[in-house]
């Protein structure tokens, strides 16, 4: 398709989003937000992205933060290991790279949180690099600019669309290019109902002549989204309640929660045993003999499950010696990092 930089770049001249992190000096800026929006809304990322670079306005200022900062000004992002992982490269990138992110691609693809993706994406818009890059805007765009009908998420549908991506790649004009077609994946080439009329690559659309454009990009079907049942225990003493730190790796690797536990029957019931499992805590919840309602019942979604926390005050006579738990004043829980569900258990209590 000769006509698709052309066309596709003459639609970006006029219609570019504005961003705070597009035509930024500092390839830094760049990189945070390409990490930042994996799997988020660029509504959503705006502010945090403000607050971050006002928080660690270099890679040297992340790099000296604490953990519990970093996580602190990513909460509410979701997907916590993209926290971690630029806190440890920003380290590797002050230490080994002189506080500068390196231009030599095998390097920049051996820091922590950078894949293919990002690589591309840095190199292009940051460095002014003839790279391809291909998020979820670019495979539904390609996808339907070709009409492929591999399905966009298997091995063979990736290679496929990487390929494309390179093939087309203008010469010079690789981070317009490629802005251009996340511009376009955002606000036309949607997921559903694109919005075709209006396209600036309308007329060379193969999707578009042959009718298929909204059974593309194929997909492979979803499995069933499992549901969890959780009790968790709030345990308040003299004005301070108790928290776990999660261990550092996996989901919510790092943050803060009330002590909770899955249970395969009746919350209340269940609680007690779970709690002691997990912590070795042995609490009595308060209300069980008098058959009171939970403090709160809260729900979430992750990605590939779904969660149901029955919330409950307890009791505790003692507190084993564990590092990973802590008293917490009930006013100073906004210091301590936590994933949405225990977020929402702490404003109950400071309400």
């Amino acid at each position: 398709m000769t006509n698709l930089p052309r066309l596709l770049l003459k639609w970006y001249n006029q219609h570019r989003r504005v961003l705070p992190w597009r035509d930024h000096p500092n390839s830094y800026a760049v990189w945070v937000s390409e990490i930042m929006l994996q799997q988020t809304r660029v509504d959503t990322v705006i502010p945090y992205f403000e607050k971050w670079m006002n928080l660690f306005p270099d890679v040297r200022a992340l790099a000296n933060a604490s953990e519990q900062d970093v996580l602190n000004a990513w909460e509410g992002l979701g997907y916590y290991s993209r926290a971690r992982n630029l806190h440890k490269a920003a380290k590797i990138v002050a230490e080994k790279f002189n506080g500068e992110l390196p231009r030599d691609l095998i390097d920049l693809r051996s820091l922590p949180g950078i894949g293919r993706y990002t690589v591309g994406a840095i190199a292009s818009m940051a460095f002014g690099m003839d790279e391809p890059t291909l998020d979820g805007n670019l495979r539904r765009v390609f996808s339907r600019l070709f009409d492929v009908s591999e399905s966009a998420d298997s091995p063979a549908g990736e290679k496929i669309l990487w390929e494309l991506a390179a093939q087309n790649l203008p010469k010079g004009q690789a981070g317009d290019y490629n802005q251009a077609l996340m511009d376009l994946g955002a606000s036309l080439c949607i997921p559903k109902n694109p919005r075709c009329l209006l396209c600036p690559l309308v007329e060379i659309c193969e999707s578009r002549k042959n009718g298929t454009q909204e059974a593309r990009p194929m997909l492979k079907p979803k499995k069933a989204v499992p549901q969890y049942v959780h009790a968790a225990a709030v345990i308040i003493k003299s004005g301070r309640v108790l928290l776990a730190q999660r261990p550092p790796d996996g989901l919510l690797g790092g943050m803060w929660e009330f002590p909770n536990g899955r249970v395969n029957a009746d919350p209340a019931t269940e609680l007690t045993k779970v709690i002691n499992a997990a912590y070795s805590l042995k609490v009595t919840h308060r209300g069980l003999r008098q058959k009171k309602e939970a403090l709160g019942v809260i729900q979430h979604a992750y990605t590939h499950f779904k969660v149901t926390v029955h919330v409950f005050r307890c009791d505790c006579d003692s507190i084993p010696k564990n590092k990973n738990l802590k008293w917490v004043k009930v006013t100073d829980l906004d210091d301590y990092p936590m994933g949405k569900i225990d977020r929402r258990i702490a404003q109950i209590l400071q309400a």
